[in-house]
Protein backbone atom coordinates (compact mmCIF):
# COMPACT_ATOMS: atom_id res chain seq x y z
CA UNK A 1 0.00 0.00 0.00
CA UNK A 2 1.49 3.22 -1.03
CA UNK A 3 1.61 6.31 1.53
CA UNK A 4 -1.00 8.40 0.22
CA UNK A 5 -3.49 5.39 0.43
CA UNK A 6 -2.49 4.46 4.10
CA UNK A 7 -2.55 7.60 5.42
CA UNK A 8 -6.21 8.50 3.91
CA UNK A 9 -7.20 4.95 4.80
CA UNK A 10 -5.98 5.88 8.72
CA UNK A 11 -7.18 8.85 8.66
CA UNK A 12 -10.55 7.63 7.47
CA UNK A 13 -10.88 5.22 10.62
CA UNK A 14 -9.82 8.08 13.26
CA UNK A 15 -12.18 10.63 11.97
CA UNK A 16 -14.79 8.16 11.65
CA UNK A 17 -13.72 6.62 15.20
CA UNK A 18 -13.06 9.98 16.94
CA UNK A 19 -14.56 12.49 14.48
CA UNK A 20 -12.42 15.67 12.70
CA UNK A 21 -11.89 17.92 15.37
CA UNK A 22 -11.09 15.33 17.66
CA UNK A 23 -8.41 13.42 15.36
CA UNK A 24 -5.07 15.85 15.69
CA UNK A 25 -2.14 15.70 13.49
CA UNK A 26 -0.01 13.90 15.58
CA UNK A 27 -2.78 10.87 15.92
CA UNK A 28 -2.93 11.12 12.14
CA UNK A 29 0.88 10.97 11.46
CA UNK A 30 1.22 8.43 14.69
CA UNK A 31 -1.66 6.16 13.35
CA UNK A 32 -0.03 6.64 9.42
CA UNK A 33 3.12 5.50 10.54
CA UNK A 34 4.85 8.74 8.86
CA UNK A 35 6.33 12.15 9.46
CA UNK A 36 3.98 15.66 9.40
CA UNK A 37 6.14 16.77 6.55
CA UNK A 38 4.91 13.68 4.54
CA UNK A 39 1.35 14.30 5.14
CA UNK A 40 1.49 17.78 4.71
CA UNK A 41 2.96 16.94 0.97
CA UNK A 42 0.91 14.15 0.38
CA UNK A 43 -2.47 16.23 1.33
CA UNK A 44 -1.29 20.06 1.93
CA UNK A 45 -3.54 20.54 4.70
CA UNK A 46 -5.90 19.20 7.42
CA UNK A 47 -8.76 20.59 5.24
CA UNK A 48 -7.39 18.72 2.34
CA UNK A 49 -6.82 15.27 3.95
CA UNK A 50 -10.53 15.33 5.15
CA UNK A 51 -11.64 16.05 1.77
CA UNK A 52 -9.35 13.29 0.36
CA UNK A 53 -11.09 10.75 2.74
CA UNK A 54 -14.67 12.15 2.10
CA UNK A 55 -13.62 11.42 -1.25
CA UNK A 56 -12.96 7.85 -1.30
CA UNK A 57 -15.50 7.61 0.91
CA UNK A 58 -17.57 8.75 -1.33
CA UNK A 59 -16.52 6.46 -4.21
CA UNK A 60 -16.75 3.40 -2.17
CA UNK A 61 -19.49 3.98 -1.02
CA UNK A 62 -21.41 4.76 -3.96
CA UNK A 63 -19.70 1.55 -5.93
CA UNK A 64 -21.50 -0.33 -2.89
CA UNK A 65 -25.07 1.22 -4.06
CA UNK A 66 -24.48 -0.13 -7.84
CA UNK A 67 -27.39 -1.81 -7.52
CA UNK A 68 -30.87 -2.41 -9.66
CA UNK A 69 -33.76 -1.91 -7.49
CA UNK A 70 -34.27 0.37 -4.48
CA UNK A 71 -34.77 -2.34 -2.16
CA UNK A 72 -31.47 -3.52 -2.72
CA UNK A 73 -30.68 -0.18 -1.91
CA UNK A 74 -31.48 -0.66 1.21
CA UNK A 75 -29.66 -3.70 1.51
CA UNK A 76 -26.74 -2.31 0.15
CA UNK A 77 -26.80 -0.01 2.99
CA UNK A 78 -27.03 -2.52 5.82
CA UNK A 79 -24.37 -4.34 4.47
CA UNK A 80 -21.82 -1.15 4.51
CA UNK A 81 -23.11 -0.68 7.88
CA UNK A 82 -22.33 -4.17 9.21
CA UNK A 83 -19.04 -3.98 7.40
CA UNK A 84 -18.28 -0.07 8.10
CA UNK A 85 -20.18 0.48 11.06
CA UNK A 86 -23.08 2.50 12.67
CA UNK A 87 -22.16 5.84 13.35
CA UNK A 88 -24.01 8.26 10.89
CA UNK A 89 -23.21 9.40 7.56
CA UNK A 90 -19.77 10.73 7.83
CA UNK A 91 -20.42 13.21 5.00
CA UNK A 92 -22.81 15.02 7.77
CA UNK A 93 -21.09 14.53 10.41
CA UNK A 94 -18.40 16.43 8.76
CA UNK A 95 -20.59 19.29 7.93
CA UNK A 96 -21.88 19.41 11.32
CA UNK A 97 -17.81 19.64 12.64
CA UNK A 98 -16.87 22.08 9.96
CA UNK A 99 -20.68 24.23 9.83
CA UNK A 100 -20.00 24.18 5.84
CA UNK A 101 -17.78 27.14 6.93
CA UNK A 102 -14.76 25.23 4.87
CA UNK A 103 -15.10 25.37 0.92
CA UNK A 104 -12.98 22.75 -0.04
CA UNK A 105 -15.07 19.97 2.45
CA UNK A 106 -18.47 21.60 1.88
CA UNK A 107 -18.27 21.40 -2.13
CA UNK A 108 -17.04 17.59 -1.53
CA UNK A 109 -20.23 16.81 0.73
CA UNK A 110 -22.50 18.78 -2.11
CA UNK A 111 -21.17 16.91 -4.67
CA UNK A 112 -21.48 13.29 -2.95
CA UNK A 113 -25.08 14.01 -1.78
CA UNK A 114 -25.49 15.12 -5.21
CA UNK A 115 -24.14 11.90 -6.71
CA UNK A 116 -26.13 9.79 -4.24
CA UNK A 117 -29.61 11.68 -5.25
CA UNK A 118 -28.92 11.18 -8.92
CA UNK A 119 -28.49 7.41 -7.89
CA UNK A 120 -31.42 6.68 -6.31
CA UNK A 121 -33.01 8.54 -9.10
CA UNK A 122 -31.52 6.18 -11.75
CA UNK A 123 -32.77 3.28 -9.59
CA UNK A 124 -36.01 4.84 -9.73
CA UNK A 125 -36.48 5.51 -12.97
CA UNK A 126 -35.40 2.10 -13.79
CA UNK A 127 -37.77 0.55 -11.45
CA UNK A 128 -40.86 2.08 -12.40
CA UNK A 129 -40.13 3.12 -16.22
CA UNK A 130 -40.14 7.37 -15.72
CA UNK A 131 -37.78 9.62 -14.09
CA UNK A 132 -39.62 10.90 -10.83
CA UNK A 133 -38.33 13.35 -8.84
CA UNK A 134 -40.16 13.47 -5.89
CA UNK A 135 -40.17 9.64 -5.52
CA UNK A 136 -36.86 9.80 -5.76
CA UNK A 137 -36.57 12.57 -3.08
CA UNK A 138 -38.65 10.75 -0.97
CA UNK A 139 -36.57 7.56 -1.22
CA UNK A 140 -33.35 9.58 -0.27
CA UNK A 141 -35.07 10.88 2.87
CA UNK A 142 -36.00 7.34 4.23
CA UNK A 143 -32.17 6.26 3.34
CA UNK A 144 -30.37 9.29 5.12
CA UNK A 145 -32.40 8.37 8.22
CA UNK A 146 -32.13 4.94 8.19
CA UNK A 147 -27.90 5.35 8.10
CA UNK A 148 -29.17 8.00 10.97
CA UNK A 149 -31.18 6.17 12.89
CA UNK A 150 -28.48 3.05 12.65
CA UNK A 151 -26.40 5.07 15.47
CA UNK A 152 -28.88 4.03 18.31
CA UNK A 153 -31.40 1.34 16.56
CA UNK A 154 -28.32 -1.01 14.44
CA UNK A 155 -29.85 -2.25 11.28
CA UNK A 156 -33.93 -2.70 12.59
CA UNK A 157 -33.86 1.25 11.14
CA UNK A 158 -32.96 0.37 7.51
CA UNK A 159 -35.47 -2.74 7.53
CA UNK A 160 -37.93 0.15 8.70
CA UNK A 161 -37.31 2.45 5.88
CA UNK A 162 -36.76 -0.47 3.19
CA UNK A 163 -40.12 -1.59 3.76
CA UNK A 164 -41.47 2.28 3.98
CA UNK A 165 -39.54 2.83 0.10
CA UNK A 166 -41.25 -0.59 -0.51
CA UNK A 167 -44.61 1.07 0.19
CA UNK A 168 -43.61 4.25 -1.81
CA UNK A 169 -42.65 2.28 -4.45
CA UNK A 170 -46.12 0.74 -5.34
CA UNK A 171 -48.23 4.00 -4.79
CA UNK A 172 -49.53 5.10 -8.16
CA UNK A 173 -48.31 8.66 -9.38
CA UNK A 174 -48.99 10.35 -12.67
CA UNK A 175 -45.96 10.37 -14.92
Amino acid sequence: MDIRTRLISTAEQLFDRHGFTATGMDRLTKGAGISSRTLYKHTGSKHGLMAAVLNERGRRFLRQMDVDSVDELFVSLETWLVQEGSRGCLFLRAWGETGGDIPEIAATIMEHKRRLRERVNEIVAAEIGYRDDELAEEIVILFEGATHTAIYRGTAGVASARRAARYLMTVERKA
